[in-house]
């Protein structure tokens, strides 16, 4: 799922640290399917994804797990210390984080997330393409 949302980031020409969001959303949307949906095990999981113009992708993914809602989790207090804070909820925090838009549905007994992301203009300083072995 990684290599599928970053190279699709890639051939829209987001950057560099643009594709790294993308993947790091990703990756913690699928952690949070694989430990709450499918608790006891293994199931299935579909990922659509959907262009607009050049500079949005969309990806609608699907699991047929328990119901859950990762935008149920609270915002983490990141001012309290370490050893009182509550454990979870920094995956679903960066998520929020990365991406433009964020959506959670219960459609019959799927769970649907929703992940849009814009491309950005590089920063100053930052490569706006990516050589390998560079």
């Amino acid at each position: 799922m990684i290599d599928f949302v970053s190279d699709l980031a890639r051939e829209r020409g987001f950057g560099p640290k643009r594709i790294l969001e993308v993947e790091l959303a990703a990756e913690e949307a699928l952690v949070n399917i694989l430990t709450y949906a499918y608790p006891k095990g293994a199931g299935d999981i579909e990922i659509a994804c959907k262009g607009e113009g050049g500079s949005r992708l969309t990806f609608a993914i699907t699991d047929f797990g328990v119901a859950f809602d990762p935008l149920s989790f609270p915002v983490p207090d990141l001012l309290v210390e370490l050893a009182i804070r509550r454990v979870g909820g920094l995956g679903v925090f960066f998520v929020r984080q990365m991406a433009d838009h964020i959506e959670y549905q219960r459609k019959g007994d799927a769970n649907v997330l929703t992940l849009t992301f814009t491309k950005r203009e590089p920063q100053k300083g930052e490569n706006s393409t990516h050589t390998e072995g560079t």
